[in-house]
């Protein structure tokens, strides 16, 4: 198995790996393509075929945040998730910056194993008293 970067070449590759699982069955090769150009992904091949992929949006300096981990429904259960977690935390973009992930419940002790740790809360603030953390989000287009 190989360790690669994903660039805006393999989103068709990517888009048939996504088409796998129901969540992510609606994304189109053209936005998966933008999505590859704008973030650092990181992906796992095996005899040649993407088996496994992630990406990070990060700003390089301060945060990062993993999204669209996947490994190919029949390479389940195998190590790969975990290599490829490895590959990412490795990838120099992403030197020391501080990478969150937000996952379902059942996938906690997956991140856990992989070195993610719950987000303390409440949080200590430098100006005062500590205060309890919330995850917040915005649809952007249409359902905003």
């Amino acid at each position: 198995m190989q360790r690669v970067d994903l660039t805006p070449d393999d989103a068709a590759e990517l888009t048939a790996l996504f088409e796998e699982y129901d969540w992510w069955a609606d994304r189109t090769e053209s936005d998966v393509r933008e999505a590859l150009a704008n973030s650092v992904a990181v992906g796992i091949r095996d005899d040649g075929k993407l088996v496994a992929a992630a990406r990070v949006v990060t700003d390089g300096v301060y945060y990062a945040k993993l999204h669209d981990v996947i490994v190919t429904a029949d390479r389940r259960g195998e190590g790969i998730g975990t290599r490829l977690l490895d590959a990412v935390f490795d990838h120099p973009a992403l030197d020391d910056v501080f990478c969150s992930v937000t996952c379902r419940a059942g996938l906690v002790d997956f991140y856990e194993r992989a070195g993610f740790e719950p987000y303390p809360s409440p949080v200590e603030r430098p100006d005062g008293d500590p205060e309890a953390m919330s995850h917040l989000f915005q649809r952007g287009g249409d359902d905003a």
